[in-house]
């Protein structure tokens, strides 16, 4: 499955960096962050460290696009770029926000407008760093008793708890929220964003999808919105700058 990156960086300008540095020296130029022994450095910004932060991102998009649970595919990218162990996700639920299923999400689960949906706000962490923000509308009758009770009582992420279930993935979306590159940077020169900066600066959430998960007879049991956080690079630079 091809991803259209043009297609996906519209309407970037509306979101805000996160700013890896405070204030600038009198000089003009921005100090490097603390150093922190348990933290990676930060990555330079530069025209090499953009284009290797975009392949990130498009790796880990394809990654989620040829894989049924978002839980076991940040599983693998926690272990594959070290950023905890053990490499394990777990669920930190948010149990004060409540969000109400519209009506095209009861369309989309197939349930009328009587049957009980439950809601589940998350934040999907791996040691330290919490690597996505999760919504999840999914439907309690079709899941086991057990399957609900460790969603109701327990920080399980959902995938997890319902992977006995062998559900499928339908992808409705997924956006690049942050493009590291400036738009028409193939095409024609550009000046890279916030050049007066001497480290990137990436903002909190870099990635979306939108998702039906199904059981293996079609019937959907949840539909989630994901978006992806900047702790998804935190990790040394490939090739940090000489």
């Amino acid at each position: 499955m091809r991803w259209n990156l043009r297609a996906t960086l519209t309407g970037l300008g509306a979101l805000a960096a996160l700013a890896l540095i405070d204030v600038a020296p009198a000089g003009g130029e921005k100090p490097a962050p603390a150093v922190d022994p348990g933290k990676p450095a930060p990555w330079a910004n530069d025209f090499t460290a953009r284009l290797e932060a975009l392949a990130v991102l498009e790796t880990l998009n394809a990654e989620l696009l040829g894989h049924d649970s978002a839980t076991l595919t940040l599983d693998r990218w926690c272990d594959a770029h070290h950023l905890a162990s053990p490499a394990k996700v777990v669920a930190v639920r948010d149990k004060d926000t409540t969000k109400p299923p519209t009506a095209e999400q009861r369309r989309a689960l197939g349930v009328s407008d009587g049957e009980p949906i439950r809601y589940r706000r998350v934040k999907l962490v791996c040691g330290t760093h919490v690597l996505s923000e999760a919504d999840n509308w999914y439907v309690p009758a079709r899941l086991t008793a057990e399957m609900n009770q460790q969603l109701e009582t327990t920080d399980i992420p959902f995938g997890r708890a319902v992977q006995a279930l062998h559900f499928q993935r339908r992808t409705l979306s997924a956006k690049l929220l942050w493009s590291p590159l400036p738009d028409g940077w193939d095409v024609a020169p550009a000046a890279l964003p916030d050049a007066g900066s001497k480290w990137l600066a990436v903002p909190h959430a870099v990635l979306e999808h939108r998702a039906v998960l199904v059981l293996p007879d079609g019937s959907p049991i949840s539909q989630v919105v994901e978006t992806y956080t900047e702790q998804v690079l935190a990790f040394p630079q490939p090739r940090p700058p000489r």
